[in-house]
């Protein structure tokens, strides 16, 4: 098992598909179904590696990510998306900070 690149608040971008984002859960391997595995997961990631929850900048969605197909944002600007206020309490310019708002 490796050990996780990132972390609950880093901003990421998918080097396939090129969204920014901002992850909000870990998982040391993935675990989702293999159904969902088998639909989604294209590019057959490993499953023995960290997996990333990820709110995707610009939109509702979430995405579920392999370690692999994620690189360092280089945008640094904030992610825009409707639950950030919920997972999160403040953005430094840099990550954000997990829990409630004070």
């Amino acid at each position: 098992m490796k050990t996780a690149k990132w972390n609950v608040g880093q901003l990421v971008q998918h080097k396939l598909f090129g969204y920014r984002g901002v992850i909000y859960d870990v998982d040391a391997e993935f675990q989702l179904t293999d159904a969902w595995y088998e639909q989604m997961a294209k590019s057959r990631p490993p499953k023995d590696e960290p997996w990333y929850r990820v709110l995707v900048d610009g939109s509702d969605y979430e995405t579920y990510v392999a370690q692999c197909n994620l690189e360092a944002d280089r945008v640094g600007k904030p992610i825009e998306h409707p639950d950030i206020g919920r997972v999160f309490r403040g953005f430094n310019g840099e990550r954000y900070f997990a829990g409630q708002p004070n």
